[in-house]
This record gives C-alpha cells, sequence and structure tokens, in this order.
C-alpha cells in the first residue's frame, strides 16, 4: 500500500467523526486535495495534530473514504481484514446451519467494520461487491483472509465504482470453481434462480428476505395481489406460496418478464395463472383506475430513483403520490406493503409520507407491521444511512 497521508478535519466535523461516524466526507478535510491514489492509508488530525482515526481514501457516493480504527497503532493489514471477517461469520452462525435458507449477506460494509464493500453467501458460492477503487486495492487481503476462513465452491465480484455508481461490466468469476447458473437457492423454503455472472443484480434482493417470509406466512392466503416494480417477481413468489389466488407482477424492463417466469417455475407454480406486466408502473395505475380493477394486497417497492420515458421517480420527493395511486385502488380493509430503500431518510419521515398520501385520499389506515434491515445486514446505530431499509404493512380501514 502507498504511504500514510494525514488529513486534517475540521473543527465543525470533529465531533461527529469522534462519536463514530464511519464516512469521510470532502467537506470535513481542509487539506483533501493531498491525498490523489485510490486506497491511500490515511490519519485524520485534528487542527493541532492530535490523531482521530485512521481508514483508507475511496471516493464513493458522498464519502471520500472510510475510518477503519481509532486506534492509532493499529496497522491496516490482511489480519485486520481477516479478524474483522471472521466476526462477521460468527455472527451469522445461525443462518450457515438452517437447513430452509442458504442466501444471506455475511459482510455489510461499515456495519462490520469495513466500509466500502459487502460479501453475500450464495450455497457455497461468495459474492464480493466493491462500491470504490479505494477498497478494490485491498482485494488480495479480502481473497486471501476468506480463503483462510471458509471452504468456498467459488468467488464471484461485482466492481460498482464506475462514474456515477454504475456497474463496471466483467467476467465476475474470480477464483473457485464456476458455478452452473442459474444457481437454485434457498430463502425461508423459497427457491431463487440466481446469476453472480450477469450484472449488478443477481436475481433477488437479499434485505427483503423477512418481509418476503411475512408476506408469505400472514398476509396473502386468498388474496388477489399486485406487486409493482417487481424485479424477478420475488414478492409475487411469495405470495403465491402463501395461498394468493391471483398475483399481478408489473415492471417496466423487457428482462422481468422472463425472470419472473423462472422464479414461478424454480418453485413449482404454474406462472400462467398469474399476471405478468412489462409496462410502467405509473401508467399501470392509471390502467387499473380505468378499468376499476382493485387488489386486496399491493406491495410499493421502487427503487431510489427511478425514469422511465414519460415518467420520473424520486423516492425523497414522490413516495406520497405513488402510495395515493395504490391506495385507489386498493380494496377496503386490504394490505399495502410500502416499502423504500432511499438512504436520505429514516422511518419517521416515511411514516409521513404515509400519513401524507392517506391524508390526501381521504381514507383512514393501520400500521400493522414493520420492518428494517435483516440481521444479516449489520449496521451501526453512528451510521443511519446505512439502517436504509423502511418497510411498513399498512391496512387500509375505510
Amino acid at each position: 500500500m502507498n504511504k500514510i497521508i494525514s488529513l486534517k478535519v475540521k473543527s465543525a466535523h470533529i465531533k461527529s467523526l469522534r462519536a463514530g461516524v464511519p464516512l469521510i466526507k470532502k467537506e470535513a478535510i481542509v487539506n483533501h486535495n493531498d491525498v490523489k491514489v485510490e486506497g491511500t492509508i490515511i490519519e485524520l488530525v485534528d487542527e493541532k495534530n492530535k490523531f482521530l482515526a485512521k481508514g483508507y481514501y475511496g471516493k464513493q457516493n458522498k464519502g471520500i473514504g472510510w475510518v477503519l480504527s481509532r486506534e492509532q497503532k493499529e496497522v491496516i493489514d490482511q489480519p485486520f481484514f481477516e479478524k474483522k471477517l471472521k466476526t462477521a461469520l460468527e455472527n451469522r452462525r445461525s443462518l450457515f446451519n438452517a437447513n430452509d435458507t442458504t442466501a444471506f449477506r455475511v459482510f455489510n460494509g461499515e456495519g462490520d467494520g469495513i466500509g466500502g464493500f459487502t460479501i453475500d453467501y450464495f450455497d457455497g458460492y461468495y459474492l464480493i461487491s466493491w462500491y470504490s477503487e479505494g477498497i478494490y486495492c485491498f482485494k488480495d487481503y479480502v481473497l486471501k483472509s476468506l480463503s483462510n476462513l471458509v471452504d468456498y465452491k467459488g468467488l464471484y465480484e461485482k466492481k460498482r465504482f464506475a462514474e456515477k455508481g454504475t456497474y463496471i461490466e466483467d467476467d465476475d468469476f474470480i477464483g473457485g470453481e464456476r458455478a452452473e447458473f442459474p444457481l437454485i437457492v434457498k430463502e425461508n423454503g423459497i427457491n431463487f434462480a440466481i446469476y453472480l455472472n450477469e450484472s449488478a443484480m443477481v436475481g433477488v434482493f437479499l434485505d427483503q428476505r423477512d418481509v418476503r417470509k411475512t408476506i408469505r406466512d400472514k398476509y396473502s392466503k386468498g388474496k388477489r395481489v399486485l406487486n409493482t416494480f417487481s424485479y424477478t417477481g420475488a414478492f409475487s413468489v411469495a405470495a403465491a406460496l402463501g395461498g394468493a389466488i391471483k398475483t399481478t407482477s408489473v415492471d417496466l424492463a423487457n428482462r422481468s418478464k422472463s425472470k419472473t417466469i423462472e422464479q414461478f417455475s424454480v418453485n413449482g407454480i404454474d406462472y400462467e395463472s398469474h399476471d405478468i406486466i412489462v409496462e410502467d408502473v405509473f401508467n399501470y395505475f392509471k390502467y387499473a383506475v380505468r378499468t376499476k380493477a382493485t387488489f386486496d394486497m399491493v406491495i410499493l417497492d421502487p427503487p431510489s430513483f427511478a425514469r422511465s420515458k414519460k415518467n420520473t421517480f424520486s423516492a425523497g420527493k414522490d413516495y406520497p403520490d405513488l402510495l395515493e395511486k395504490a391506495i385507489t385502488i386498493t380494496e377496503k380493509d386490504g394490505i399495502i406493503v410500502a416499502s423504500s430503500n432511499c438512504s436520505t431518510f429514516g422511518m419517521e419521515k416515511f411514516k409521513s409520507f404515509i400519513e401524507k398520501a392517506f391524508d390526501q385520499t381521504g381514507d383512514k389506515y393501520k400500521v400493522l407491521e414493520e420492518f428494517g434491515l435483516p440481521r444479516d445486514f449489520k449496521t451501526i446505530k453512528e451510521f443511519k444511512e446505512g439502517n436504509y431499509l423502511k418497510v411498513v404493512f399498512i391496512q387500509k380501514i375505510t
């Protein structure tokens, strides 16, 4: 690695840094131009050059690096990484031992002590996602640590640190044996077809595990379910397995239809008895209103930001209007599963969106359940942005 560079923290940011905030922001550093090489080990000091923390330089989203240690003498080397990974793996022991689940997160960035990368487990295969060129410089440390700690079938990676956070296309395979795709994994007994060798998204979002189980076990029986922004139809599969009369999956991406058919098929569900529609969700809402279509359950899990030919959606601004549309086509006593993975607001703000939407329609509602990230997506209280998932089960009661 490169030599250690000292960066001076502005006085206004010292308190938060000392309180444990792990993200290093550009605006917090006096001499941020002194470091230019990604992966450089940096020491943060106050205006009197007193040590505060050490970490690495790596541009990611709103930060320029992550704090790794509050101990000046601690060395950031391969044993450092291995110690963090070992603790993370031990914390997921119950999931490794579960018979009905073979896909989950084993390392969640700053939540497990090293911001900038995650590791997911898929039935013996490990997928590493790198979110900055800086953390990618430590790739050999991570691979050696994994090799020392686990017996894996194969290793894959996703490099997600191109300009604007887009995915860098690559072969993705980095070690062990190549998987045969689709790789079928289990989640609470549900089968999912996974592709570790395709785009940045592999076929299912692991952070919604508890939500899918709840939809299947408690709310789906005998229901007509609309799943919007459905991706590969994972929520629809959960609802169908829970006894839903019919599911309707709507997503703008052309590939969503074939992917959803596949997810139904690997679970032994007749996909032809369900509707899978390639359409802009906002256009579908208009169609539903026009045809007086209603549902017993509507699932809303939009991306934080989405753009189609005619519509642009930003969760922080547009979620209440989206939810209003869902309320309109939800039956009395029906359920709305409102979800957002936007990190710029928390659960309290999200609930204000729900209240605003119901005020707009004049309907009343009851909050039935709330979910955040599952236990394998470990977070720390000092970094609220890392605890991004908000899911609320709402009943329309008028």
